[in-house]
């Protein structure tokens, strides 16, 4: 953590150091797993549902910690210990603290789908001119921004941080410890609605930073987006879509191959023509916000192009095999119906007959029936030939896709079907929330001979 030591960590939360007598170091990274300490680390004991960080504390620092964060220290432990009240609210604050240190850009990145993929075009362009500090994995919420903000070092140039949330209150919480210099936003769409109740909800929280930063900021913002457009904030704004209204826009979209997706970017400078290696038209928002980000930072046309031809996909998110004549799009990584149709809408683009397998969308509220309803009409609206769902909210997605769809009642049985509903020549979507494993889906499509 730039610029932090334990006496300064502890002075930013109101903690008591224990023993008093220590003697002050620098902290390095957060970590909340004591497997995972590296010397000079500040270890966070949290207290979980399976087990308590407390119980670590002496282990993290044998291993070389700096210093722990806890709420108590456990019999044996000799120190140093700054001891808080509530461990989440003071590594919030030493994190805040942590970031005024900081001299160097910051991209905040958030919205209900392509934040990671966003993120990941966004540090492949910068990094083409500088060294860029990103998220790891999915370290974008409460937890994970603290530990992505304490690895910032002094050889990084900029950082782009993924900014997560499922509640109200989450985004003010993030705001202190990442008050990006720039932020951009994908697409207000249909996640957390058991929390956030609607879209309207889902703006509401995504732009509860917004009177928290400075008003020099740049919003990064998708135009094509009706939720974005209503923002009035006192910040600028670049808008970035399809649109003509648009800043910053894409022409000419088209995919060379399964594989990849080209088009053109116009802004009132010119153009660039670029190629994103992974399949989907939702790419092109990714490698517009990046393109945007890219030009106001200084970077070069030609910069601009080899970072989006140098992205790669990560995890499960629209990834394309091809395996025994079938073309598999796995994108089982997380679902909600916006996504779920744009993925829907780039299977179509792809030759051969067209299969969605579709798993349950959750955290959709009380409203979640009828969305899973609209997806399998959608579906069907769109050509779809056969939609293979599975999961009690999915029922109602195979209801509405009407006689092109077949219904299982769990995983296992759908797996033991594929020889018989797969085809060679098939090209075929898998799409659920990752809590219903659809992993094992697309890894048996690939078995198949």
């Amino acid at each position: 953590m730039l610029g932090m030591t334990i006496k300064s960590a502890a002075a930013a939360c109101g903690g008591i150091i224990r023993p008093a007598d220590i003697i002050d170091k620098p902290l390095g990274s957060v970590v909340i797993d004591s497997r995972a300490i590296a010397p000079g680390d500040l270890f966070v004991a949290y207290k979980g549902e399976h087990a308590d960080g407390h119980d670590y504390i002496k282990t993290a620092l044998n291993k070389g910690a700096a210093c722990a964060l806890a709420e108590r220290v456990p019999e044996g432990v000799a120190g140093p210990v700054i001891v808080v009240n509530d461990v989440q609210q003071a590594l919030e604050k030493i994190t805040a603290a942590c970031r005024e240190n900081l001299t160097l850009p910051i991209i905040g990145v958030t919205g209900s789908v392509g934040k990671t993929s966003a993120k990941e075009m966004l540090w492949s362009v910068l990094s083409r001119s500088m060294n860029v500090h990103k998220t790891d994995k999915n370290l974008n919420n409460q937890i994970g921004v603290p530990m992505t903000v304490s690895r910032i070092n002094e050889w990084h140039d900029a950082a782009v941080i993924e900014m997560g949330i499922s509640n109200f209150g989450d985004m003010s919480a993030l705001a202190p410890m990442v008050m990006p210099h720039i932020m951009v936003y994908t697409i207000i769409g249909h996640a957390h609605l058991e929390f956030l109740g609607d879209l309207e909800g889902v703006l509401r929280a995504k732009t509860e930073l917004l009177p928290l930063i400075s008003p020099n900021t740049l919003l990064v913002l998708n135009g094509d987006d009706e939720y974005l457009r209503k923002i009035q904030a006192p910040q600028r704004k670049l808008y970035f879509g399809l649109g003509e209204d648009n800043d910053i826009r894409a022409l000419n979209i088209h995919s060379p191959d399964s594989e990849s997706t080209a088009c053109t970017i116009v802004y009132p400078g010119g153009s660039i023509d670029v190629k994103i290696p992974a399949f989907g038209r939702h790419m092109v928002y990714a490698a517009l916000s990046a393109a945007a980000v890219g030009l106001e930072m200084g970077l070069s046309e030609r910069e601009i192009a080899s970072g989006i031809a140098a992205y790669h996909t990560v995890g499960r998110r629209a990834a394309v095999s091809h395996s025994a004549g079938i073309t598999l799009v796995d994108d089982c990584y997380n679902a909600n119906p916006d996504s779920l149709k744009s993925g829907i809408d780039s299977l179509m683009s792809l030759p051969g007959r067209h299969v969605c397998i579709l798993g349950d969308m959750l955290e959709l509220g009380d409203n979640s029936p009828a969305m899973h309803s609209d997806c399998g009409a959608y579906a069907r609206e769109k050509g779809v030939e056969l939609v293979i769902a599975c999961g009690e909210l999915s029922r109602h997605t195979a209801e509405a896709a009407g006689e092109r769809a077949v219904f299982f009642e769990s995983r296992e049985e759908l797996i033991k079907a594929l020889p018989e509903l797969i085809q060679k020549g098939d090209a075929v979507l898998v799409k659920a929330s990752r809590a219903s494993k659809f992993e094992e889906v697309s890894e048996a499509i690939k078995e198949l001979k």
